[in-house]
């Protein structure tokens, strides 16, 4: 099932788990993700805590699947 969203970078629509690009639009866009987080601009502020996730605890397979919109 095709998940149609705006590209991560760019906004353009593109299928957000279509290999190889998903979440991109282009392979332009993929690259300018990387730089990003190699360029400290994307940042994961502290570790992860059971806490964070409680509210996913009662979703069902292929829930999680699916991107917000």
């Amino acid at each position: 099932m095709a998940a149609i969203l705006p590209c991560a970078i760019c906004g353009k629509k593109a299928d957000f788990f279509a290999p190889p690009m998903g979440p991109f639009c282009s392979e332009q866009c993929k690259l300018v993700d990387l730089g990003k987080w190699l360029g400290e601009e994307y940042k994961i502020t502290e570790p992860l805590r059971p806490d964070h996730l409680a509210e996913y605890e009662d979703m069902e397979g292929p829930q999680l699947d699916i991107p917000e919109r």
